[in-house]
């Protein structure tokens, strides 16, 4: 006779639903079914059950363990998926539900096929003590294997509490759905014992938080649809792999169409701000790219895009942000993209307009050192196609660190309305003018005039282009023109870094 199933084998019962649903989240299947092409999920090890005893576990196996794993297509590309049912244990990590995360995270970088996760989960399972630590471990040491391999995206739709946290901090891109999702190594409860701070775990690791706060989540969503949806998007324009180059598309765009709104957008005089996001719009295709951490580090954008059909990474400097100033926070958001870009073979633009790096003492003493070298590194290290176009100020180090010709950028273009040089007119006049300014009879006119003519002398549109700095200086008109162009003869760039087992980065 068949061995009748009951809900405690078979899976997750109508109330524990139920609950789900309370919560404001969706099912396991129907995330699944939300991320996948129609049709297209293959299940593995759907009848898997742990084997662990005591503490009632022997009185409760059911089916998957609470962790959904397999593959699909999204948008006809094969992708892999482990995803957490917080119907069953809560989603908590044992030792049987570690070991099929581990399976279909080695059959992710065996094929050569992005990883995503569906993070929904209360932790390690208590129960089965440090059977469940070491899953942990087995998917760190996973997750930085396959990192720069193959892409890897961890979408949170519910607690991530504890170690459990680390991994989706392994990965290459952080999505979260405000409300619902949390992320943090000690909870509330743990705070308040330890410093007395009451805190909701929402302000304490929810996703505006991360978004905007910590730069741990690169996306925010107000629901799990939408959040997907852009999860799908985003495959669209990663590559398999790191074999691979980003997936092309059809331009609709005119690759030679004139930017002609850019004496609108973008101020002559250095000093006005205005929206970087509008320039890309205008040079990218159709206006559409995926900024990065839009929330977070906002003196700097970072993005990804289109131009000619082709996917490129975009680093720009935001003077509606601090004046476009590179800090802690946005040389480490800005150094973290450029190495995704260079690992999944996305040519990089860099858009330039930097008064330089953000002075004072927090930024001092905080590391700005460091942290600027962050960026250095990456770009240097880089050996994708590199431009760099300056729009009209590049200051100091902050004009080197920006992909400079001198650090390896492969073409250098600036707009006529650009200053290269060591520092503005006004501060390097009154450094090479000191004496002079303070012996003069009318100090300020005699400044006035010195300023020009320092101006003038070394700060002149085509200074840096006489001297091999620059490339061209380009009419703004003809921007997108020579950047598709230019990206055109470089898709076939071929560099080869030293031999070495790896390089030593700033941290």
């Amino acid at each position: 006779m068949r061995r009748r199933r009951d809900s405690a084998r078979s899976g997750p019962d109508a109330r524990s639903t139920e609950a789900q649903r309370k919560r404001g989240k969706l099912t396991v299947r129907e995330r699944l079914e939300l991320l996948f092409d129609p049709g297209t999920f293959t299940e593995v090890e759907m009848l898997r059950r742990h084997e662990a005893t005591g503490f009632g576990l022997e009185r409760r196996k059911p089916y998957t363990d609470g962790v959904v794993t397999g593959w699909g297509t999204v948008f006809g590309r094969t992708v892999f998926v482990f995803a957490h049912d917080f119907r069953i244990f809560g989603g908590a990590l044992g030792k049987a539900h570690a070991e099929k995360i581990h399976k279909i995270m080695d059959m992710a970088l065996a094929a050569g096929a992005p990883l995503v996760s569906l993070n929904d989960g209360a932790g390690a399972r208590i129960q089965e003590g440090v059977s469940a630590l070491a899953g942990y471990g087995g998917i760190f040491a996973r997750n930085t294997r396959a990192s720069g391999v193959i892409p890897q995206i961890s979408v949170m739709l519910g607690p991530c509490a504890g170690g459990a946290a680390y991994s989706p901090a392994l990965t290459d891109f952080v999505f979260m759905v405000r409300e619902t999702a949390q992320m943090f190594i000690t909870g509330p409860d743990v705070v308040r014992a330890v410093t007395g701070e009451e805190i909701t775990h929402n302000g304490l690791g929810g996703a505006d938080v991360h978004a905007e706060v910590s730069g741990v989540a690169h996306f925010a969503y107000d629901d799990e649809e939408s959040c997907l949806q852009d999860v799908r998007y985003l495959l669209s324009l990663l590559p398999a792999n790191n074999r691979e180059l980003p997936p092309e598309a059809a331009p609709s765009d005119p690759a030679d169409r004139a930017c002609d709104s850019f004496p609108d957008l973008v101020p002559v005089e250095g000093n006005r701000p205005y929206d970087m996001r509008r320039v890309i719009e205008e040079i990218v295709d159709d206006g559409e790219h995926m900024e990065v951490h839009e929330r977070w580090a906002t003196s700097v954008i970072c993005t990804l895009a289109r131009i000619d059909g082709r996917p490129v990474g975009i680093v720009a400097n935001q003077p509606c942000s601090l004046a476009g100033v590179l800090d802690i926070n946005s040389s480490e958001k800005a150094a973290r993209f450029v190495q995704m870009c260079d690992a999944f073979n996305f040519p990089l633009v860099t858009l330039v307009d930097v008064p330089g790096f953000l002075p004072g003492v927090d930024q001092e003493h905080g590391g700005i050192i460091r942290h600027g070298a962050k960026l250095l590194y990456a770009y240097c290290n880089a050996t994708v196609p590199r431009i760099s176009l300056v729009l009209r100020k590049a200051y100091g180090g902050a004009y080197i660190v920006m992909d400079s010709r001198s650090i390896g950028a492969d073409l250098s273009f600036a707009w006529p309305s650009n200053e290269i040089a060591v520092m503005g007119a006004e501060g390097a006049a009154n450094v090479v003018f000191r004496r002079q300014i303070a012996a003069a009879d009318d100090p300020d006119g005699t400044r006035a005039r010195l300023v020009e003519e320092y101006r003038t002398e070394l700060m002149h549109p085509y200074y840096a282009a006489e001297r091999g700095l620059v490339d061209d200086v380009i009419d703004p008109a003809e921007t997108r023109r020579v950047l598709a162009g230019s990206l055109r003869m470089l898709r076939s760039k071929q560099q080869v870094l030293p031999s070495r087992k790896h390089g030593n980065p700033p941290t």
